[in-house]
Order: structure tokens, then sequence, then C-alpha cells
């Protein structure tokens, strides 16, 4: 073992311990008071040594993204002048836990060489990784250049963009690379970009004794729907040259409308999401959805339309200048797990593009298994198997070390 891996080995432990801690104080997005989480990991931080800055995101733009609290947090650590800025990025927010648990969501229950609870796969493993990769760093005797900055946000989960994209349009910072949270068996390079959209049909609601006094919604919303359905046949025709992307999808996810078992609805609101391939344009795709939406209503007399956009998420492409980031943790990837570790894609869209948008180069790599299935990310019982969180930390501050080798 070099000096970096017998840190990690020593202090693993502790590792979990940090990565239990975090996990049992919710951070359930909706309803999205996150600024406490934020308090106690930057708490964490400063008991292992780190000055850790904590930015408050404005009151009335967290209102207004429809979350409570969010605070982000940096902490940066330099090692000597010249070399690169590399920053590590995981988000703290996650969706709530539903039903069908066995194991408490908020436990951090280890059972098996498993630790469950809501986030420990998706993302709070990775402040686990990225804090304890730094601290090995610290600890290890290397003579390195250049500094890392821990990136922990609040808002993956509502989009991004009051998360890193608020730390990055305020000039909080500016990394010259960036890692961020993944899983261990392979290096994400690209991925999908998402249009939201809600769109409502307002008819006339009337008594269902008398249906032809009332227009009706939600028959218009049924044409629609198949409408909608029917153009992932299209879609589907639309092949991604990127390895672990398909092809787009459009799938609609929440239907709200109608007043009672009485009376003909009156309004019909649907939820969709539309994800891109890396190849398509964003503002051709939703070109493509508003019109096929507005031609199909028209042919539904009476029924006026809204159409709001909620989010549009670009997808993350490859920069040329991540071949050296990426390289570094497959040569550690495999060195650590005894198997090559490929790049892929992922249908998923992330935080990632908020920085790549500003020309960083960017990979995403960390704890966990090989596909978010296994994981049972965004289900119940979620986890992490602990020897993916100790190799995952391996490799990254293996990686870490190569880039900043003095």
């Amino acid at each position: 073992m070099n000096s970096i891996d017998t840190w990690i080995a020593s202090h693993f432990d502790d590792e979990v311990r940090f990565l239990q801690q975090l996990v049992r104080i919710p951070t359930d997005t909706p309803p999205g008071n996150n600024a406490p989480h934020a308090d106690r990991t930057a708490e964490l931080l400063a008991g292992l040594g780190f000055e850790v800055e904590k930015h408050a995101v404005p009151a009335a733009d967290v209102q207004a993204a429809g979350m409570q609290s969010i605070t982000n947090l940096i902490a940066r650590h330099r090692f000597s002048e010249g070399g690169p800025i590399i920053a590590l990025n995981a988000h703290g927010d996650v969706v709530p836990p539903g039903e069908g648990w066995a194991h408490e969501p908020y436990g951090a229950e280890i059972v098996d060489g498993k630790l469950y609870g809501r986030a420990s796969a998706v993302s709070k493993s990775d402040f686990a990784t990225y804090t304890f990769a730094l601290l090995a760093l610290k600890n290890s005797g290397l003579k390195l250049k250049g500094a890392i900055e821990l990136h922990f946000t609040y808002d993956e989960e509502f989009g991004g963009e009051l998360g890193p994209g608020w730390l990055l349009a305020q000039g909080l910072t500016k990394p010259d690379y960036l890692i961020a949270a993944g899983f261990s068996y392979q290096v994400v390079t690209a991925h999908n970009g998402c249009l939201q959209m809600e769109v409502t049909l307002h008819g006339l609601a009337s008594h269902a004794a008398y249906p032809s006094t009332g227009i009706d919604a939600l028959q218009a919303a049924t044409k629609l729907l198949t409408a909608l359905y029917a153009h992932n046949d299209v879609l589907k025709m639309r092949r991604s040259e990127v390895a672990g992307i398909t092809h787009p999808y459009l799938n609609v996810g929440r239907i709200e409308g109608g007043s009672n078992t009485n009376v003909v609805p009156g309004k019909v609101v649907l939820k969709l999401d539309r994800r891109m391939i890396p190849e398509e344009d964003p503002a051709a795709v939703e070109a493509e959805v508003r019109a096929l939406i507005e031609n199909t209503v028209a042919q539904s007399p009476g029924i006026q339309l809204d159409i709001k956009r909620l989010l549009l998420a670009n997808s993350m492409k490859p920069l040329p200048g991540a071949a050296p980031l990426v390289a570094a943790l497959q040569k550690h990837g495999e060195a650590v797990f005894g198997e090559p570790i490929p790049t892929s894609g992922t249908p998923l869209y992330t935080d990632v593009r908020l920085y790549t948008a500003h020309g960083i180069p960017a990979a995403i790599y960390g704890a966990g298994p090989r596909t978010v299935l296994e994981s049972n990310a965004k289900r119940a019982d979620e986890h992490l198997v602990l020897v993916d969180l100790k190799r995952a930390t391996q490799v990254v501050a293996g990686a870490l070390a190569d880039l900043l080798a003095a």
C-alpha cells in the first residue's frame, strides 16, 4: 500500500461514521429545508480541520424555486502555488423516502457491509468520498501543487441553478477541473438534457347531466396524451452515439384535473418530462414539443391552452480538456477495482452541465455500484456497499495526486 491508501484504510471507520451522520439528517426536497444539513456538515468539516465557507442563497430566490432554505458550502485547501484547482461536487438534497422501506430511511443502519438510508448512495456518499480523499492527500506527505475545493450543494433535485449554478454565477469559484458525484465502475463523461413543462387545458365545467353545456378538458387531454405517447415512436428512431445513452423519451409524470364525479372536467394539468440526447438542440426540442401540443389541442374546439416551461437542463458533452482527468480516474480505478473502468454516458441529467457550460472540464465518478437500480437510489432501501466507498476514496485520492503532482 502507498501512503494514501494506508491512511484511507486506517481512517475508514471515521469515514463511515462521517457518512452516517450526514444520512441521519433529512434533506427531503420537497419541501427543501436544506440549510440545517449544510450547517451540520460545516460543523463536521470544521472538526476535521477545514475552513468552511457557508453561502446562503437569498430566501426570496429559494422560495421562488419552490424550496425553503439552501446554504451551499465551499471548503478550499491549497497545497502550494501553481498547479490546477480541482473542484469536487456532491449534492445533499434528495427526494423524500416514500414507502416500502425495510430499514429506517434516516437510520444509516449497516447490515452485511451495506449502509442503508436515503441519500446513502446519491449523493451524500460522495461527501464522504471527497472529504476523506482530500484528507488523505493532506496527510500523505506528497509534494503537491495546486488546490482542491469541496463544493457541497443543495439544489440538484430541482435543477441545480441555486446549487452549483448559483456559486458559479456569483463568481465564488472558477476551478480548472471538476469531479462530481457518481458511481465506481465507470467514468461518466456525458449525460442527457431534460425539458420539463406544465401544460394546462382550460375547458368549461358543467353538470354531468348536461354535458353539452360544458367543454370537457379531460377529453382534450386524452387526445393530447395519445399524441404525446405516439411521439415516442418517432423519438426511438433518434439514436445517440454516446455509449450508455440510447434515444430521447417523453414521459407524462403527473395529471391533475376535474372537481367531482358528477362534473364535466373544466381544467386538466399535465406535467411532462422530455429527455434529450447530447446530439439534440434544446431550443429545437422545445419548439417541437410545443408545436405538437398546440396542434393537437387545436383539434378540440373551445379549449384554451397554457404551456409553462418548468426546467430546461442542457446535456453534458465531453470537453477536450477533460482527458487528463478521465485518464487519471480510469488508471486508478483499474488498479483499485482490478478491472477496466470504461467511460460512458448516462440518461440522467446532473449538475455537472452547469460546470461544463462555464468551460470547466468534468467527469462524474464516486462511490456506488454499476447501475443506479442496484443502489435503489430514489427508491425504498437505498444503500451503499461500504467496500465501494473505500475503493472510490482511494481512486479519487490517487487521481487527484496525479493531477496535482509537483
